[in-house]
């Protein structure tokens, strides 16, 4: 549980501070009740708090089950939070050379609602090439980056995710079945690594791989992504992936990770 600051002075703002990282914490929407029972407080106050952090779009109130999660406004801060930790500097002299090695996008991402958000992008050469400019979003499901960014959520996270987002065919190869896309996420799990062959667009092929933190969790996944011609799955599943299993245990270790 949340400690909460009885310091009179300031004792709003802890408390306000408190239910973020709580709804943060809990990585899906609760209810008033429970966010009021995880920090003992009582329901009229949380209720009051929740009020004046909606109001800042900090946070959102779903409109009919009545639920709380965080808001674009917090998501925005945390976005500007994460480039205030130089990721994206840590990082892009590693995408640049996987561009310099293999002559394809290189893109860093983040997960935000089950979608996958690009951050930062270091573009092929080559005149046909893969684009997806910073602050684009995709679903999650079918993209490289985002499905090794859901291959490392938590179960509960998992079953929330399987059960509240459709999983809707936008190519042939889409995997739009729970179960398969479950083992799909074990799969990548277990390797490292995720292959996407046309499931968001057809004939653009993706390799991804996680990022880790100092706190050994998943915040970020780098990935190459090109046309199918130029991406066989050999050379995708061979040293493609691992030259970007590499680079992101090498961007890990410039924020902490301790790779065993």
């Amino acid at each position: 549980m949340t400690r909460v600051n009885k310091t009179k002075g300031v004792q709003a703002v802890d408390r306000a501070l408190a239910i973020l990282e709580t709804l943060a914490r809990e990585g899906s929407p609760m209810m008033l009740s429970a966010i009021s029972a995880e920090l003992k407080l009582n329901i009229s106050t949380v209720h009051r708090l929740l009020n004046a952090l909606a109001a800042h779009g900090l946070v959102e109130q779903e409109p009919y089950q009545g639920r709380y999660r965080l808001g674009i406004r917090a998501f925005e801060i945390g976005n500007r939070a994460l480039y205030s930790l130089d990721i994206r500097s840590i990082a892009r002299p590693a995408l640049h050379q996987l561009v310099d090695d293999f002559n394809e996008t290189a893109n860093l991402a983040i997960l935000d609602k089950y979608e996958v958000v690009y951050i930062d992008q270091v573009e092929s050469s080559n005149i046909i090439k893969m684009l997806a400019r910073p602050g684009t979003r995709a679903p999650a499901y079918c993209t490289g980056a985002g499905k090794v960014l859901l291959a490392y959520l938590s179960e509960k996270q998992l079953n929330i995710f399987l059960n509240e987002v459709p999983l809707y065919p936008y190519t042939a190869t889409t995997i739009i079945d729970p179960v398969h896309l479950r083992e799909e996420l074990q799969q990548i799990r277990r390797q490292g690594f995720a292959l996407d062959h046309g499931e968001r667009e057809e004939g653009v092929r993706c390799v991804a791989a996680p990022v880790f933190n100092h706190e050994n969790r998943v915040i970020a996944a780098v990935s190459v992504a090109g046309p199918a011609n130029r991406m066989p799955p050999d050379m995708m599943a061979g040293k493609l992936a691992t030259a970007v299993v590499q680079v992101a245990l090498q961007i890990g270790r410039h924020l902490g990770y301790q790779h065993r």
